[in-house]
């Protein structure tokens, strides 16, 4: 199956009486706009988009009368963040900017990919982290730069 464009946006917890194929991507192949997978069903998809965004969970690649098959991410695992004051938070930041660390920011955690490294820092920060298991729903984004 050759798919070129992304139909719609669909919840995963939407229900529907059509079959479900999942193409679980990891959390970087969402930036990718050319890639080969296979679905949890076993169907074949070669990916080449046109737009130039990307792709993003729940993006819904195929649907017919009887099936759709949409995009999720693997369960990766992470550590959790939680700040407490505002210099938990600045220290937090600086030293995960410091090391280039990918991370997702919300108003109450931060989440980075689990890393055995970032325990050591997080300790002498002195900010409360814990271990999860969670599914990016959004790429990062890379801002390039230069030292």
């Amino acid at each position: 199956m050759f798919i070129q464009k992304v139909i719609d946006n669909i919840n995963d917890d939407q229900a529907s009486s059509k079959q479900r194929e999942w193409i679980e991507l990891d959390w970087e192949e969402l930036n990718k706009r050319i890639l080969r997978k296979t679905t949890d069903q076993g169907t074949d998809v070669a990916i080449s988009l046109e737009q130039d965004e990307p792709l993003n969970y729940g993006d819904l690649l195929y649907e017919d009368e009887e099936r759709q098959i949409a995009i999720r991410t693997k369960v990766e695992n992470v550590i959790v963040i939680t700040p407490k004051t505002f210099t938990q938070m600045g220290k937090t930041a600086f030293e995960l900017g410091n090391r280039h660390t990918p991370c997702l920011i919300s108003e109450s955690e931060i989440i980075v990919r689990y890393d055995h490294t970032l325990e050591t820092l997080l300790e002498e920060v002195g900010v409360d982290y814990e271990h999860s298991e969670r599914r990016f729903k959004e790429p990062f984004k890379y801002r390039g730069h230069q030292h």
